[in-house]
């Protein structure tokens, strides 16, 4: 059997992985919470997208606070919002990744970049297709 760096050479002897060291219980929730808001506080200084969809969220959560439908549809309509700032999020973390690895041209990088937008395309599509079908329903 081949020991780490033998079947990956990128690998160097000093980057092992010790799953022992992981922090656990509420310490790991807390440590989660505190990466998970420093990434939404990046995300708001540093992506226009984001910026943009999230000013999207808060007028569709003032039109449900208002808007007089059954607590399932409204539910739906939010969790619809939710999952284009989800799909953002991934994009983003994609667009990041491949930057990292390299800024010059590559098909396969630019292709994993058209991708993970059309992923973000398709949740904004989701979402409208959930909204004009409450809407229409209510009307």
């Amino acid at each position: 059997m081949r020991s780490l760096n033998e079947s990956n050479p990128v690998v160097s002897t000093t980057s092992h992985f010790d799953p022992s060291n992981k922090p656990k219980g509420l310490r790991r929730v807390f440590k989660a919470l505190k990466n998970s808001l420093r990434a939404f506080s990046w995300l708001t200084k540093n992506e226009a997208a984001f910026k943009q969809e999230l000013s999207l969220a808060a007028v569709a959560f003032v039109v449900l606070a208002f808007w007089s439908i059954p607590f399932l549809e409204r539910a739906i309509l939010m969790s619809s919002i939710f999952f284009i700032l989800f799909a953002e999020i991934i994009n983003t973390a994609i667009e990041v990744t491949v930057d990292r690895i390299g800024t010059e041209f590559h098909a396969l990088s630019g292709l994993a970049k058209d991708l993970a937008s059309a992923g973000v395309f398709l949740s904004i599509v989701i979402a409208c297709v959930l909204w004009a079908g409450v809407f229409y329903s209510h009307i």
